[in-house]
C-alpha cells in the first residue's frame, strides 16, 4: 500500500487495490475516519432531548444524542459490560439508553446509571459509554474519533461558517430523508460527487445548472457561448445581491492544501434561479432564517472526507458518506426546510426531494459500474479531464492523509 501511494501519479485515478483490496479498507477507516473530523448529522435530525441517530463507519458504531442537558454528545454504541450494541435502530427517541442484553442503563450523556448485581466494589463511574469528540457548527454536527483531534478544523470552520450561518440551520426541520447504499468503494462515491463531467446523466439536476457549469471560458464549446454569457450575467446579478445583503459568496478552494480540505462558493442557478426544480422556482414558500431574497443561488460546501451541502434560500440539502465495507457505502441525504413551513401548504416532500432523490439513484448506478470496472484485471488508472480537478484534489488530500497514517 505504501508503494502504491508513493507511486500515485497526480491527475490520474488510483491503482485498483487502493479501491478494492479488503486489506485497504481498515486503513481507510483508521487513517481517515479514525483521525479526522467528519460530518455526522444535523441538529434538526435530533431536535428534542432523547432524540438520537446512529451511524456506522466501518466497524465503528456511534450514537449522536441530544442530551437532557440540551447538549449534543457522540457515544460509542458499545455496552461497557460485554460489548453488545446498545441501540439497534438508525434513529429514534429514548429516555435512558438501555442495553438489550443485560439491561445496563446509561444516561443520555453516557454515564452508567444502573447495572444489577455489581457487588460492593463495583464502581459505575468508571464504566460509562465511551465518548467521541463532537463539535456543533451552526447546526452541523461533526465527530472525531482520534484521542487528539486535528487543529486545522477550527480554522476552516471559522473561515466558512459566515457563509452558511445566515441560513439558520438551527431553525429548520427535517422534511425528507433518504438512506441509499451504493455498491462501491467510498472513495468512488466521493470522486463522483467532486465533478460534473458526468452531469449529462442527471437530466433532473441539469435543469438547475447552466449548461456551462464547471467549465472555464476556454473549455466552452461554440454552441454553448450564449449559455456562457447568460451564466456570467446571472452570476453578476447574484453577486450584486450578495453585496447588498452582506452575504459572502467568493470561492474558497483549499481541498488538498489543508488537513481539513474545503471548498465553498455561492453560484447562480439557471431558470428562475431560486431552487432545484425544473423551472428554478422555489420549492418551499418559507425563506430560511432572515434571508431577504429567494434568488440567492446555491451555496455549495464540500468538506473532506465525507460530505457536501447545498444551502438555498428555501431549503438545505445535506449529504453524508459512511463507508460500510470495501464495496458498500451509505449515502445519507437530508432535506431541511424552515421549522415553521407547513407540509402540504408551504412545501410538498416529493417535489422538494425529486431532483436529488433521482440524482442520487443515478449516481449510485455510476459508482457501482465504476467499482465493477476498477475490479476488472484490465483496469489501469485513467487520466482526469481539466473539469475533474476537484477529483484529483480529493485524491491528493486522501493520499497525503494515508501516507501520514501509514508512516
Amino acid at each position: 500500500m505504501r508503494e502504491l501511494l508513493a507511486e500515485r501519479i497526480p491527475g490520474q485515478s488510483l491503482d485498483a487495490p487502493l479501491y478494492t483490496d479488503p486489506d485497504m479498507f481498515p486503513h481507510d477507516i483508521e487513517g481517515i475516519f479514525g483521525r479526522h473530523w467528519f460530518f455526522a448529522a444535523t441538529v434538526a435530525e435530533i431536535p428534542e432531548p432523547g432524540d438520537y441517530v446512529t451511524i456506522d463507519v466501518g466497524r465503528f458504531s456511534l450514537i449522536v444524542m441530544h442530551g437532557d442537558d440540551e447538549e449534543i454528545s457522540v457515544l460509542h454504541n458499545v455496552c461497557r459490560h460485554r460489548g453488545a450494541r446498545v441501540l439497534q435502530d438508525a434513529r429514534g427517541s429514548t429516555g435512558n439508553l438501555v442495553c438489550p442484553y443485560h439491561s445496563w442503563t446509561y444516561a443520555s450523556d453516557g454515564r452508567l446509571l444502573h447495572a444489577a448485581g455489581g457487588g460492593p466494589d463495583f464502581d459505575p463511574g468508571c464504566l460509562g459509554l465511551r465518548r467521541a469528540h463532537c463539535q456543533v457548527v451552526s447546526g452541523l454536527i461533526f465527530v472525531c474519533l482520534a484521542q487528539e483531534p486535528p487543529e486545522d478544523f477550527d480554522a476552516v470552520m471559522e473561515m466558512v461558517e459566515p457563509y452558511f450561518a445566515p441560513h439558520e440551520m438551527t431553525s429548520t426541520k427535517v422534511a425528507v430523508r433518504q438512506d441509499l447504499v451504493e455498491n462501491g468503494n467510498w472513495k468512488l462515491t466521493m470522486e463522483n460527487n467532486r465533478e460534473c463531467y458526468h452531469c449529462d446523466g442527471h437530466p433532473e439536476l441539469a435543469c438547475s445548472l447552466f449548461p456551462t457549469f464547471g467549465m472555464t471560458e476556454e473549455q466552452v464549446p461554440e454552441h454553448h457561448r450564449d449559455d456562457w454569457v447568460r451564466m456570467l450575467s446571472a452570476q453578476g446579478r447574484l453577486e450584486e445581491r450578495c453585496e447588498r445583503y452582506g452575504l459572502p459568496y467568493r470561492l474558497i478552494e483549499e481541498v488538498a492544501s489543508r488537513e481539513a480540505g474545503v471548498r465553498i462558493e455561492r453560484i447562480a442557478m439557471d431558470g428562475e434561479g431560486e431552487s432545484f426544480s425544473a423551472s428554478g422556482h422555489r420549492l418551499s414558500q418559507k425563506l430560511l432564517g432572515d434571508l431577504p431574497d429567494f434568488r440567492l443561488g446555491d451555496l455549495t460546501l464540500h468538506l473532506q472526507p465525507n460530505c457536501w451541502f447545498h444551502f438555498l434560500s428555501d431549503h438545505i440539502v445535506t449529504f453524508a458518506v459512511f463507508p460500510i465495507d470495501v464495496d458498500r457505502t451509505l449515502v445519507r441525504t437530508t432535506w431541511l426546510v424552515a421549522d415553521d413551513a407547513v407540509e402540504g401548504k408551504d412545501y410538498y416532500p416529493d417535489s422538494l426531494a425529486h431532483v436529488w432523490r433521482e440524482t442520487n439513484l443515478q449516481d449510485a448506478a455510476f459508482v457501482e459500474m465504476t467499482h465493477r470496472g476498477v475490479s476488472d484485471p484490465a483496469y489501469v488508472p485513467g487520466r482526469y479531464m481539466p473539469s475533474e480537478h476537484l477529483v484529483d484534489g480529493f485524491l491528493t488530500w486522501w493520499t497525503a492523509r494515508m501516507q501520514e497514517h501509514l508512516g
